[in-house]
């Protein structure tokens, strides 16, 4: 039985700033091409097996077509040498130079091939993100004016989100064509707008309406009018909005939920908002999202910083599993919990916009790699709650493997059958299509 996934992520941040002049890789910032092997012994020394990680894509994906897999190449073999899980991020708020940004629309098509070859290359890697937080990505990038195009209308948004969408869609059918017993965590901002007064009550609920949008063109769920009269008016043709409609891949998705002291905001009636901090939490906005998507449940990414007291982020820890357990207790399908990042960040406290080289105290670790208190504590809730807390849901109908188990033949055997499973819904799907044409 698959056991609980404990994990940790080691942060690849890389949008472009200053008008795509500034490249801000957090890989490079954090110091993992010096550290790695350090940081991959520090993910096995706190006894976690699964690690949210992905390839500096900027720097591996020259051209279609064309890669420098050098340093991904030895990293992704030591993950393997380790039986680490890896859940493979493959675009994190940014694109390389060459592609532009996300306003492109060859980009879906042009990811789908990397993702292609990025899973012909490491066929033992199960678990995806394809494109890591779609509505903030597209927030941040097209209607704060923050990153990569750095633009600030709905138009703009709506198109950066149908790219970004239509991209993840596609990764996850190419993959699935390689290794068709993948699963697919969609790491996804939980948020959540509180009305200020009763005249902010229709921005809030437009807002809290907008939020799903990369989850439902995601999972091929309806819009409401609303945001279906939102999408028509930015951009967005009906054509391209059935093609989302008529992708049927829930079924291999996890669905990740990130929460932050600033996921929850206040909202003023002329549309105004800041960060409200914690007033449902995690486990009330997640029940809101499991509502909508039915779908088993990963928390994905928490952190808080280690203030003055230095026991700030162990309380924040404490609290986030506190809401794990009641997910869970609830009868909600959750499947796993993630501290993100290993190490501390830089510059998160402007949202990478300014290069101050500030670090952010955030990590289980510091950047020169010795143990925060949040690192002793998660390393011991981990100890404690592993081999009590499996993982229930019925939703999981293929197991996740260790990489050490790649070859052997049970696993063999569970890909060969979601193969098996695949073609036939897909000649389902033929057939059905025929009957319609004819009809």
């Amino acid at each position: 039985m698959t056991r609980f996934m404990f994990a940790t992520g080691i942060e690849n941040s890389y949008p472009t700033i200053d008008g795509g002049r500034t490249r801000r890789d957090q890989l490079e910032e954090c110091h993992h091409y010096e550290r790695w092997r350090d940081d991959f012994d520090l993910v096995e020394d706190l006894g976690i097996h699964y690690l949210r990680y992905g390839p500096p894509m900027h720097l591996v994906w020259l051209g279609d077509g064309r890669y420098d897999w050098g340093f991904t190449d030895q990293a992704f073999a030591d993950l393997k040498r380790r039986n680490i899980v890896p859940i493979v991020d493959l675009c994190h708020f940014g694109v390389p130079d060459w592609i532009g940004d996300f306003q492109n629309p060859d980009f879906p098509e042009l990811f789908e091939r990397y993702a292609r070859d990025f899973a012909r290359r490491f066929p033992w890697v199960q678990l995806y993100t394809p494109v890591n937080e779609m509505f903030i990505c597209a927030v941040f990038s097209a209607k704060y004016g923050w990153w990569n195009e750095q633009l600030t209308s709905d138009q703009a948004f709506v198109t950066a989100l149908k790219v970004i969408a239509k991209a993840n869609v596609l990764a996850m059918q190419a993959i699935l064509d390689v290794r068709p017993d993948a699963l697919f965590i969609q790491s996804e901002s939980s948020e959540y707008f509180h009305a200020d007064s009763p005249e902010a009550i229709a921005p809030a609920e437009f807002m809290n309406a907008l939020r799903f949008l990369a989850l439902d063109l995601n999972y091929g769920i309806r819009v409401n009018a609303e945001m279906y009269r939102y999408l028509m008016d930015n951009g967005m043709t009906p054509e391209e909005y059935d093609f989302f409609l008529h992708m049927r891949l829930k079924a291999h998705c996890i669905m990740g939920n990130d929460y932050y002291v600033t996921n929850e905001h206040r909202i003023w009636p002329d549309g105004t908002t800041r960060a409200s901090g914690e007033v449902f939490g995690y486990a009330v906005i997640t029940h809101q999202y499991y509502q909508r998507y039915g779908l088993p449940i990963m928390h994905t990414e928490t952190n808080f910083r280690e203030g003055l007291e230095g026991d700030e982020a162990v309380l924040w820890l404490w609290k986030e599993w506190a809401n794990v357990l009641h997910v869970r207790n609830a009868g909600h399908p959750i499947v796993g919990f993630t501290w993100y990042s290993l190490t501390d960040q830089v510059d998160w406290d402007s949202a990478l916009r300014e290069r101050n080289n500030r670090v952010n105290p955030l990590g289980l670790y510091e950047l020169d790699r010795s143990i925060r208190p949040v690192g002793r504590a998660y390393k011991e809730l981990i100890a404690a709650w592993r081999e009590v807390l499996p993982v229930f849901s019925l939703c999981l109908q293929v197991p996740v493997g260790r990489p050490r188990d790649f070859d052997e033949p049970l696993v063999q055997r569970a890909i060969e059958e979601a193969r098996q499973r695949r073609v036939a819904r897909g000649e389902r799907c033929r057939a059905v299509v025929g009957s319609v044409t004819r009809d």
